[in-house]
């Protein structure tokens, strides 16, 4: 029986910011980043998580990581695939590490690096995928490993537990269905500020002649280029085209619901991070002011509790989880389950190092085992950097093909953590050196 016999945790830094020539709103100049966590046992056996970051502030989350992942040293696999729930609960509950958060900001970033990691490793171990893992569990079992507190007050473990029963008897018609027709996706590609408007236009019908009909454009940073790209978009993607906006949380709240209003003229289906993403109040005051263009949320929501309130209070359309904030599968679907019940689409954030790997998996549970539907669903997908990860999503014609290799899609090569360890990996040796 493996156990954890050593724990690395690794600074991955990509250089985006002089890669890609686009950016958003808020962030100008990210290197896409991951704090990486790998659990290794005394076999052949190890499990790989991460969290996503844009770079400077990365070793926060390796430090972080790293004192959470204390814990699992010498721990068993088998039993800790018994004991999904108490392991959350002993992680994210340590009463020092916790005062930081709690379970928001750098150390909650990195306990779902480190359950990531644990999930893929049970997972790994099982000889599974982590959707077909959690598929293939009793509703008890799943319940069991959820992080329910503090919500009693909107889902009891008792309306959990009735979501997934009702659901239970049905979940291979589901897994047969997306084998067949794989699950929808938008793209992100063609939408980053910064790029010329021939590139825009160019990169909008290379997607349309791909097959995409839906596709996100940036938006927040000056009204008149908004107006003229979305123009580009709308006109690219023809009339009867899902066309998505995201300011990246750019907007004061009277200033969201001026801009969105005006840009309605190219029929938007949702605005993404309109103002602040902690701000509750002002989400549900854009809502208001802005139908019939949604309210899209959550990629920067901390955890089970603030997407509690955005769901009860109707705040938002659409609910954005990320895979790589939310302290993995045992917050997400809590998550999952408290949509399911508000009937709000739940369509992930997966803009990143390694988002779209890991969430697909989320996305699977949700049709499969949570909403049992797909109406309004739909999963991001950017193309960019999964050529470092050993499990790469497989895209045909807009549609996200089930992973079928065992984890969560998180393992990546050892060459490129090599090269883009930072600040001693080979690129960013040669850099340094170039300066």
């Amino acid at each position: 029986m493996p156990r954890i016999s050593a724990i690395d945790v690794v600074d991955v830094r990509f250089p985006t910011s002089t890669t890609l020539a686009g950016s958003d709103a808020m962030h100008p100049d990210g290197d896409y980043s991951a704090a990486y966590v790998v659990l290794r046992t005394d076999a052949e056996l190890s499990g790989h998580g991460l969290t996503f970051t844009i770079g400077r502030g990365t070793d926060l989350c390796v430090m972080a990581a790293r004192h959470i992942a204390e814990p699992l040293i010498g721990r068993d696999v088998d039993e800790l695939a018994g004991s999904l729930g108490p392991t959350y609960r002993e992680l994210v509950g340590d009463s020092q590490l916790r005062w930081l958060g709690p379970e928001k900001g750098v150390v909650h970033l990195a306990a779902a690096a480190v359950l990531n990691a644990v999930w893929d490793l049970v997972a790994r171990r099982a000889e599974k995928p982590v959707w077909r893992l959690v598929a293939d569990m009793d509703p008890i079992d799943l319940v069991a490993a959820c992080d329910l507190r503090y919500l009693s007050d909107v889902l009891t473990r008792d309306e959990a537990l009735e979501i997934l029963e009702r659901l239970a008897p049905t979940r291979a018609e589901r897994i047969a269905h997306l084998a067949r027709a794989g699950y929808p996706a938008y793209t992100s590609a063609p939408g980053w500020l910064g790029y010329s408007d021939e590139k825009l236009r160019r990169l909008c019908r290379e997607a349309v002649t791909d097959g995409w009909r839906a596709i996100k454009i940036k938006v927040g940073r000056n009204i008149g280029d908004d107006k003229r790209r979305l123009a580009i978009a709308r006109e690219e993607l023809g009339p009867d085209g899902t066309l998505l906006i995201d300011a990246n949380q750019v907007w004061e709240v009277p200033l969201a619901i001026a801009w969105v209003n005006e840009l309605a003229q190219f029929s938007p289906h949702w605005i993404e991070e309109p103002t602040s993403p902690d701000d509750i109040v002002g989400h549900a005051a854009i809502r208001a002011a802005v139908a019939p263009v949604g309210v899209a949320t959550g990629e920067h929501a901390h955890n089970r509790v603030m997407f509690k309130q955005l769901l009860s209070t109707g705040a938002l359309d659409y609910c954005q989880i990320d895979s790589c904030r939310l302290a993995s599968v045992n917050e997400i679907v809590p998550v999952l389950l408290m949509a399911a019940k508000f009937g709000i689409p739940v369509c992930p954030h997966a803009g990143g190092v390694g988002l779209c790997e890991v969430v697909q998996h989320m996305s699977i549970v949700d049709y499969v085992c949570v909403s049992g539907t797909l109406d309004g669903r739909l999963l991001e997908y950017v193309d960019s950097l999964h050529e470092h990860f050993t499990s790469p999503v497989v895209i045909d014609r807009a549609r996200y093909r089930m992973p079928v290799d065992p984890g969560y899609s998180a393992r990546m090569h050892p060459d490129s953590i090599a090269t883009y360890r930072f600040p001693d990996g080979d690129y960013w040796r040669s850099a340094l050196a170039r300066r």
